[in-house]
C-alpha cells in the first residue's frame, strides 16, 4: 500500500536515506569509531565541544539503529562498569554486538571486545569475563586483563550453550560460578549442533505443555551448573596467573526441576553464594499449562568444585501458592529475600516480600510490610530486588503511575522488624538494573531508560535521593535524537465504575510532537497496552514507541486503564470478569477529556492501536459505538474469538481473567460475554490486522479470522504477518516492515505524509489488486 505515486516515493526515499546516512555519521559513527582510537570519551567530546546532533526526523530506521546498551555493572572497587552494546546497521543488513568497559570517575568508554558473538561481560574480581559462541554449539569462556585489554585468553570450554552466569569470590584467586544451559533428559548438557538426524518431524504428547511461546516443547530442560574458577601462580613472564575453571555440575539432576523458568528464563530465576545457590522452579508435580505455582529452594554446595551437594531444599509457606521469583542473598550470605505471589493461576498477584533471616533455620520466614488484612501496608507489586551493602535495606523496582521507580525498604533482621514501607528514591523514567556502586559505597549504580532516552547510568545515594547523577547518556538525554523531555505530560480524569456508581480516578502518558505548537491542531494516536495487567511507563521500547508516532505529527495518549500495574492491586484486579466493561469506558472517559480539555487535538482525525490485549480492545471497540469515533485501527496479535483462547499456550490466564474454563454454562456466560466476535455485525471502521506465525500466545488463526470478518464486510482492511516472529516483531528488518505499513496505514487516514511505503524493502503484497490497484482506496 503506498499512497505516493513512484516519483514522490523515490524522492522520499533519497532524503530518508540522506538523513540515516547523516544520523549513523554523526550520532554513532564518532561513538562507535571515534574513540576507538583516540580512548577519548565521545559524550563529554561532544559537550566539551558545544555540538548539539540532532537527526533531522526520529523515523523507524533511526529508532531501529539506536545503539541499544544493557545495564552496566561495576567492579567491586566503583571505579568501572561493564555492559554491552549492539547497534544494527540496514546498509550492510547485519548488527554490531560490542562489550565496553566506562571509567565511572572520567566516564571514558573504552572498547573491551567487537569480535562476532561475544556477551554477556562479568567481573572475575580485578579481570573481565565474557562468554563467546563457538564452533559446533560450544562456549568460549574469555578472561582479559582489565588493566591491559589486549591480554585475552580462553579460561574454559564448554561443550555447548550456557548463559546468564553469576560468580561469586570465595576468596583471593577462587571464584565460584553457576550458568544456565539446557539439559538433556539424563542430566547431560545439551548441545543443538549434536542432535541426531531425524527421519520423521512428528511429535507426540501426552499432555501439556505442547508448544510454549514460540517453541515446540521437548523433553530438555533448563539446569543450573556451577563450577570454580581458579587462578595459578603467574608464569615467570607474568604479572598474575591465569584463570582455569573445574568441570562443571549438573546442580539439578535427578530433581525433576526446571530453573530458569521458561519461556523468559534470565539470572533474576537464582542467584550464588559461598555456600550454595538459591533458585525458583515450577512445582515439578502439576500442570504447567494450568499452574503458576512456583516454590524457592536452597541449594547447599560445601565444595563447588565437586558434586558434593545435597538435595534442594524447598520453602514453603501456608498461603503462598503463586509464582515465585528474584532469590537474593544477603550480602555475607546468611540471608535471603525474593518474592512470592499468594494466587496460584494469577500472573498479575501481587508480589510479596519474603525473607529468611537465617539460611540455617529455613522454616524461619516473615514477610515484609505484612498487614493483618493480608493485603500488605505498601500497595504496589515489586519486580526485583537487591539487597544493600550493610544487609539492612533491599531495593525494590516497582511500577509506580507510570514510572518503574526505585524504592528503599529498611529492613531490621535483628529485631524482625519488618514493618516499615519503602520509600521511593527515583522520581523520573524506569530503573532496569540497580548494583551497590562499590563493596564499600553507600552509592548505588543505576541503569535506566525512560520515553525520551533509551539508556542512560547514573549513581544515586539513597539516603540523599536528590543525590541523582548522570555518569552517560546514549543519546545526550534525548537531544541527539531530536527529542526533549518536555514532550511528555500526563492526565488524570475520571471514569464511572463499571459495574457500580461513582468514578475513579484513571492515568495516562501523553506524548506530544517536538515541533508541538498549542495554536495548531494534531491528529490524535491512542495507544492500548496489552497483559491487559501492564502500563505504559515512562521508558523507551524499540517495538510499540509512543515518541515514534508523536514524530509523525500525532498527539499520543497512552492510558492506563483498569486492569494496569502500579495504581494498586485493586485496580489491577479489577480486569477480571470485566475485559470489555470497565477498561472499555474508561477510554470513552479518556476520549472524553481530549475532547473537552486537549483544544489542539482534532478528534475527527483520531486513530487507535493496540496489541495482544490492545488487539482485543481494538477488535472490541469495533463492534461497539465508541469504535465510530474512529478513522482506522491497527490490531497486533489482539484476541479475536474468547473460546479460541483454549489454544492458548498458558491456559491459566483466561481461566483466571473470565473465572474459569468454560466448562459450565455460568464461565461459558462470561467466555461469551466479552467475545469480540459477537458483535462483527457492527464492524465499520477500517482496519490493519497483524499476526505472526510464531504466536503460540494468541494463534494467528486469530488475526486471519478477523481480516475475513473484514473483508467479506467490504471494509478497508489489510493483514501482515511474519512467518519467523512471535508474539513482538524482534528482528530489525521485520521491525522496520511493521513500522513501515503500521504508519503508512495510520498517516493515510488521517492526512499525513504517507513515507515511502515497503516496495523497496521486498516486502510481497497478494492479492493486491483485487478489485483496484493495491492501494487504499479514498
Amino acid at each position: 500500500m503506498n499512497l505516493s505515486s513512484r516519483s514522490l516515493s523515490l524522492s522520499l526515499l533519497t532524503a530518508v536515506s540522506a538523513i540515516s546516512l547523516l544520523y549513523l555519521a554523526l550520532f554513532i559513527s564518532p561513538e562507535l569509531y571515534h574513540f576507538r582510537t583516540s580512548g577519548e570519551n565521545t559524550d563529554r567530546q561532544w559537550e566539551s565541544a558545544g555540538m548539539t546532533i540532532r537527526v533531522e526526523k526520529f523515523t523507524p530506521e533511526v529508532l531501529l539503529t539506536t545503539p541499544r546498551r544493557s545495564p552496566a555493572v561495576p567492579n567491586a572497587a566503583g571505579t568501572h562498569a561493564l555492559y554491552t552494546q549492539s547497534t544494527y546497521s540496514f546498509e550492510s543488513h547485519s548488527k554490531s554486538k560490542e562489550i565496553r568497559l566506562l571509567d565511572l570517575r572520567s566516564s571514558q568508554i573504552t572498547l573491551v571486545t567487537n569480535e562476532n558473538k561475544t556477551g554477556e561481560p562479568h567481573w572475575l574480581e580485578d579481570d573481565i569475563l565474557y562468554l563467546k559462541e563457538g564452533e559446533k554449539g560450544i562456549t568460549e569462556l574469555i578472561v582479559a586483563d582489565s588493566g591491559d585489554l589486549s591480554k585475552i585468553y580462553t579460561a574454559a570450554i564448554v561443550p555447548g550453550p550456557v548463559s546468564d552466569a553469576k560468580l561469586k569470590v570465595l576468596e583471593k584467586g577462587k571464584v565460584a560460578i553457576v550458568f544456565a544451559a539446557m539439559t538433556q533428559p539424563d542430566g547431560t548438557l545439551y548441545n543443538p549442533e549434536n542432535e541426531p538426524k531425524k527421519h520423521s518431524t512428528g511429535r507426540l504428547y501426552d499432555s501439556v505443555m505442547v508448544r510454549h511461546w514460540d517453541k515446540y516443547v521437548t523433553p530438555n530442560r533448563n539446569s543450573l551448573w556451577y563450577g570454580i574458577f581458579l587462578r595459578s601462580e603467574p608464569h615467570i613472564s607474568e604479572s598474575k596467573g591465569r584463570y582455569s575453571m573445574s568441570t562443571l555440575v549438573n546442580a539439578l539432576r535427578g530433581t525433576q526441576l526446571e530453573s530458569p523458568i521458561p519461556p523468559f528464563p534470565g539470572s533474576d530465576h537464582f542467584d550464588i553464594s559461598s555456600t550454595g545457590i538459591v533458585f525458583v522452579a515450577k512445582a515439578p508435580n502439576i500442570s504447567r499449562a494450568f499452574n503458576t505455582k512456583c516454590n524457592f529452594y536452597y541449594l547447599a554446595i560445601s565444595n563447588f568444585a565437586t558434586a558434593s551437594h545435597s538435595a534442594p531444599h524447598i520453602i514453603e509457606m501456608e498461603g503462598y501458592e503463586g509464582a515465585a521469583s528474584s532469590p537474593v542473598f544477603s550480602p555475607h550470605g546468611s540471608s535471603v529475600a525474593f518474592l512470592k505471589m499468594k494466587k496460584n493461576g494469577y500472573e498479575a498477584d501481587k508480589n510479596h516480600v519474603i525473607i529468611i533471616p537465617d539460611l540455617s533455620k529455613l522454616s524461619d520466614t516473615t514477610e515484609a510490610m505484612k498487614s493483618n488484612d493480608g493485603k500488605e501496608l505498601w500497595d504496589r507489586s515489586p519486580s526485583s530486588l537487591i539487597w544493600s551493602n550493610d544487609g539492612q535495606s533491599l531495593y525494590l523496582t516497582a511500577d509506580d503511575e507510570g514510572l518503574g521507580r526505585l524504592f528503599k525498604l529498611d529492613v531490621t533482621l535483628a529485631s524482625r522488624d519488618m514493618s516499615k514501607i519503602p520509600t521511593p528514591l527515583t522520581s523520573f523514567g524506569s530503573v532496569s538494573g540497580v548494583h551497590p556502586l562499590s563493596l564499600a559505597s553507600p552509592y548505588l549504580l543505576l541503569s535506566s531508560s525512560s520515553l525520551t532516552n533509551p539508556s542512560f547510568f547514573s549513581t544515586i545515594n539513597p539516603s540523599a535521593p536528590s543525590s541523582l547523577t548522570t555518569i552517560s547518556s546514549l543519546s545526550q538525554n534525548g537531544s541527539a535524537l531530536g527529542l526533549s523531555v518536555s514532550q511528555v505530560s500526563s492526565i488524570h480524569f475520571a471514569a464511572p465504575n463499571y459495574p457500580g456508581t461513582g468514578t475513579h480516578d484513571v492515568h495516562a502518558l501523553v506524548v506530544r510532537p517536538s515541533s508541538f505548537s498549542p495554536s495548531s491542531s494534531y491528529p490524535l494516536a491512542l495507544l492500548i497496552h496489552g497483559g491487559p495487567q501492564s502500563a505504559w511507563s515512562d521508558s523507551w521500547s524499540t517495538r510499540w514507541n509512543p515518541v515514534l508516532f508523536a514524530e509523525q505529527g500525532y498527539i499520543v495518549v497512552c492510558p492506563n486503564p483498569t486492569g494496569s500495574t502500579g495504581y494498586g492491586q485493586a485496580f489491577t484486579d479489577a480486569i477480571q470478569n470485566n475485559w470489555g466493561g470497565a477498561p472499555y469506558t474508561d477510554l470513552e472517559a479518556c476520549m472524553a477529556h481530549v475532547a473537552t480539555d486537549m483544544p489542539y487535538v482534532d478528534l475527527t482525525r483520531a486513530v487507535a492501536l493496540g496489541a495482544s490485549y490492545g488487539g482485543y480492545m481494538i477488535n472490541w471497540m469495533n463492534g461497539h459505538p465508541l469504535g465510530r469515533k474512529f478513522k482506522a485501527f491497527v490490531c497486533h496479535d489482539g484476541v479475536f474469538s474468547m473460546s479460541n483462547q483454549l489454544s492458548s499456550d498458558e491456559q491459566y490466564f483466561p481461566n483466571h481473567d473470565l473465572g474459569g474454563p468454560p466448562f459450565d454454562d455460568k464461565t461459558q456466560l462470561n467466555w461469551d460475554r466479552w467475545d469480540p466476535s459477537r458483535f462483527v455485525g457492527n464492524w465499520e471502521t477500517p482496519q490493519l490486522v497483524i499476526h505472526n506465525e510464531l504466536d503460540y500466545r494468541l494463534p494467528v488463526s486469530e488475526g486471519l479470522a478477523a481480516f475475513n470478518v473484514l473483508q467479506e464486510r467490504g471494509l478497508k482492511s489489510r493483514f501482515l504477518t511474519f512467518p519467523d516472529e512471535n508474539h513482538w516483531v524482534l528482528g530489525e528488518e521485520n521491525s522496520r516492515v511493521w513500522h513501515r505499513v503500521v504508519l503508512e496505514w495510520v498517516n493515510y487516514f488521517v492526512g499525513l505524509s504517507t513515507g515511502t511505503g515497503t516496495e523497496e524493502l521486498g516486502v510481497e503484497l497478494v492479492h493486491g489488486n483485487r478489485g483496484g490497484n493495491g492501494k487504499v482506496q479514498r
